[in-house]
């Protein structure tokens, strides 16, 4: 069964730049792709961004495309979120996931790690 450990997330000002950190336990393809989608209150679940194992492909949701970086360190296999410029509507409960492409369907998902963004 593949866990996926993530960190960082907490409570931040407008324009915050907090970072969130994904560790899996361990691949189930040779090729894989991390993702991070996350869950406003009263919202459905939203893609925010992924990386392949490939070729460290990256992808963003709009709302988000040029302010977060999606990174990988592969001597830690961990996954990083880089947050910046948080906006209100940043605040929700972001989750780590891996699949074999960045679709929320048959997947393994972290415990989620809440993001509040207040002043």
């Amino acid at each position: 069964q593949v866990q996926l450990v993530e960190s960082g997330g907490g409570s931040v000002h407008p324009g915050g730049s907090p970072r969130l950190s994904c560790t899996p336990s361990a691949p189930t393809h040779d090729h894989y792709v991390i993702g991070w989608f996350r869950q406003a209150p009263g919202n459905e679940r939203e893609r925010v961004s992924c990386i392949s194992s490939g070729d460290d492909s990256t992808l963003y949701s709009d709302s988000v495309k040029g302010r977060f970086t999606i990174s990988r360190d592969k001597a830690k296999n961990t996954v990083y979120l880089q947050m910046n410029s948080l906006k209100q509507e940043d605040t929700a409960v972001d989750y780590c996931m891996m699949n074999i492409d960045c679709q929320p369907y048959v997947a393994y998902w972290g415990q989620g790690t809440q993001v509040i963004v207040s002043s």
